[in-house]
């Protein structure tokens, strides 16, 4: 048998396995300490650099280049196979967990290093050099292609990263075994080497059908209530808790509100805008996929047309895989006067032709680009072509005392983009202090009144609110925009020292 063709497949295979490693390891660590960049960058460097240290290792093996070959494969399937669960249980449970994931990346980064050089000192004896390198590069590459595309359509979308990673570590491990096989000339002690390799499958495989109680464990340690549902989108891991007082809403460990107390953060989201415009005919709500705010809306006089955009399908439709929310937000999804879009909110405004009364903008945290983009100028002057001449705008700018500067760099964008602005602030105890914006593209008056029989707000309760204590002062910041991404940094930098999961109410892809 021409064994030849067999270990070009494990070229490619391999290929493949070394990129999701790296992939989880980047996507893992964007999801759980944000600023996306900065972890892909860093986790890419120190996984390339280790991949030549395992390069540079493998000129020291000068014997046994089968078994080294075998032996590294089944460290791989094991160390990758484990990396997500590892990763989140470390992040879960130690205060150290930048050193777990960097020494994690660097030695699966290592034992990769080492798979192609010896596979290909392997397949010398079958091929001229020359023919060699060409076609083991060619389907390195086309194996770096196939993990790229299947990562993001495919694996976090159908499988989350913990069962992404044992899959893969499945493969690796498959290799290793086949290879006993395929490479059983050069061996020695092949029996056990074969052992081994279906050990290892079998604790893969069964951690993999048993992979969601990798997720509990980590949740268990993340969450201080029990988690009473939870499911991963391909845009971020959503969960739901339930404690004596109510429920909460996490997203990628971030909570998003208690309903003990969202109605002071809902009512002072909805009520300002909707108090101070003439018109309230057409509402745009961006974010919000909840539907808490979308209640308030709807629950207010002379709404004709509610359109809301938010990304997330699974976040649009919570409601009914989670009736306590449907309860919540009063069944507003049902509404018929709503509409539902689950696009991404700046390609949605480039595309949509329509102009509104009202904007509410209830996105998630700037702890990431992704999310940075979408308080950018460059956001805002696109949204402001979307709003009629004397339209009234509010936008949720996280906390101006826990993080005053990132408020004031919002407001300060909100004004480059040409709005005039009112900031104002409100306490939710889940929260702590949360800051708010009002805006216009033409001069406006703060509101005065709101209606009879809201939970929070009443006449003298909203006038407050747009007083700004000196600890909240303004500060000078720079404007935000999509070539800087100043808010990001901003925001990042105050909320260092809280940004684990369940500890902080800041922040907005999947387990």
């Amino acid at each position: 048998m021409n064994r030849t063709p067999l270990l070009f497949l494990n070229v490619l295979i391999i290929a493949t396995c070394g990129l999701v490693y790296e992939l989880i390891a980047g996507t893992l660590a964007s999801y759980v300490l944000g600023d996306s960049v900065t972890q892909f960058s860093t986790c890419i460097g120190v996984y390339l650099s280790a991949m030549g240290v395992g390069a540079w290792l493998s000129g020291h093996i000068h014997r046994g280049e089968a078994r080294c070959f075998i032996e590294v494969e089944l460290g791989v399937a094991l160390l990758g196979g484990f990396s997500a669960p590892l990763l989140f249980l470390s992040f879960a449970r130690l205060s150290w967990f930048h050193v777990a994931l960097y020494g994690i990346v660097f030695a699966i980064g290592t034992l990769v290093g080492l798979e192609l050089p010896l596979l290909m000192r392997i397949l010398k004896k079958d091929l001229d050099f020359e023919d060699l390198v060409a076609r083991v590069l060619a389907f390195d590459y086309i194996g770096a292609l196939a993990a790229s595309l299947l990562f993001p359509i495919l694996l976090v979308p159908r499988l989350g990263l913990v069962r992404t990673s044992l899959m893969f570590g499945l493969l690796n491990a498959a290799v290793g075994l086949w290879g006993t096989w395929l490479l059983e000339p050069q061996l020695r002690g092949v029996n056990w080497l074969r052992a081994r390799g279906v050990l290892v499958l079998v604790l893969l495989s069964a951690c993999f059908i048993k992979a969601d109680i990798f997720t509990t464990l980590a949740e268990d340690d993340l969450y201080s209530d029990p988690v009473v549902y939870s499911t991963t989108s391909p845009y971020q891991r959503i969960v739901m808790t339930r404690s004596d007082a109510g429920f909460q809403l996490y997203l990628n460990g971030a909570l998003q509100f208690n309903s003990a107390d969202e109605y002071r953060y809902h009512e002072s989201l909805a009520h300002p805008p909707l108090a101070a415009s003439r018109s309230r005919k057409k509402v745009l709500i961006l974010g919000g996929g909840d539907g808490l705010a979308l209640r308030e809306v709807l629950a207010s006089d002379g709404v004709e047309q509610v359109t809301l955009v938010d990304l997330d399908p699974a976040m649009t439709n919570l409601s009914e895989q989670f009736p306590p929310l449907a309860e919540l937000n009063r069944h507003a999804f049902e509404d018929p006067r709503v509409t539902t879009v689950n696009r991404d909110a700046m390609i949605w405004l480039e595309e949509n032709p329509g102009r509104f009364d009202i904007v509410l903008i209830d996105f998630p945290d700037p702890n990431s680009f992704s999310l940075g983009k979408l308080y950018t100028r460059g956001f805002y002057r696109l949204l402001r072509r979307r709003m009629m001449d004397e339209a009234v705008l509010s936008v949720q700018c996280t906390s101006p005392l826990f993080s005053r500067t990132a408020y004031w760099c919002i407001i300060t964008t909100l004004r480059a983009a040409g709005f005039h602005v009112h900031p104002y602030h409100v306490a939710v105890p889940s929260f702590g202090i949360w800051g708010f914006a009002l805006a216009s593209p033409v001069p406006f008056d703060q509101p005065q009144q709101v209606p009879d029989g809201l939970r929070f707000l009443n006449d003298e309760v909203l006038q407050s609110l747009f007083v700004i204590p000196n600890d909240l002062g303004p500060l000078e910041t720079e404007v935000n925009r999509l070539d800087n991404q100043s808010l990001v940094r901003y925001y990042e930098l105050a909320w260092w020292e809280d940004a684990r999961p369940g500890k902080a109410a800041s922040g907005s892809t999947a387990w």
